[in-house]
């Protein structure tokens, strides 16, 4: 017998039930790329299924991981090869508005490529990161590197919070809206720290390479 959801989350117990693992992979692939589809209430939701032993929780953030990374890359490459005016041209069909997308450009301009670390967080931004970066022509390789970082952050902190919190689930995210800025200064340092790390050892393995 399937969990039963808190709240917002219920709706999507039949699809979960009806389509497990491919359903966390289409909401979290589609939602990447502009489209407004609930990705986020899905991957808790798809946690609190994996804690109830429904589903696998690595493999619940394995999929959540991919799709995001994948969906985020192919918004990138709308925005980049096919500019602003394609992207306003079909987006309205995924409800891209022009609205919505001045306020991610404006978003991305203020705060630069860095916020693509925690974009993931901060719904808009979420939907329209990759698509804002193509047309921003930030450079692909940096945009994969934070990209990634971002989606393992925001795939691991809400399997997690949905595989833990269970029926607490809609109080967490109702608190995560209300103290969100807290939250992404959080998130972002972490984030941050762990690319300096990483950025750290890729230099020092460089440096004790010996030179021929």
């Amino acid at each position: 017998m399937a969990p039963e959801l808190p709240g917002v989350f219920a709706s999507l117990a039949p699809i979960l039930t009806a389509h497990g693992y491919l359903a966390v992979f289409g909401f979290l692939f589609i939602e990447s790329f502009g489209a407004p589809v609930p990705g986020q209430t899905m991957l808790m939701a798809a946690g609190v299924f994996a804690g109830a032993g429904k589903l696998n929780v690595a493999g619940v953030a394995i999929l959540g991981f991919l799709a995001a990374v994948v969906g985020d890359n192919i918004g990138y490459l709308i925005g980049h090869f096919g500019g602003r005016g394609l992207v306003l041209r079909f987006g309205r069909y995924i409800l891209v508005t022009e609205k919505r997308l001045n306020k991610a450009e404006d978003f991305f301009g203020r705060h630069g490529s860095k916020i693509v670390a925690v974009a993931r967080f901060i719904d808009g931004l979420r939907q329209l990161n990759g698509i804002v970066a193509g047309i921003a022509r930030m450079p692909w390789q940096r945009f994969l590197a934070f990209n990634a970082l971002g989606a393992a952050a925001w795939v691991g902190v809400w399997t997690c919070v949905g595989y833990f919190a269970g029926g607490h689930l809609t109080v967490i995210y109702q608190q995560f809206h209300r103290y969100q800025t807290l939250v992404l200064c959080v998130v972002g340092t972490v984030i941050l720290a762990a690319g300096v790390h990483w950025a750290w050892r890729r230099q020092r393995q460089r440096d004790t390479v010996p030179h021929r």
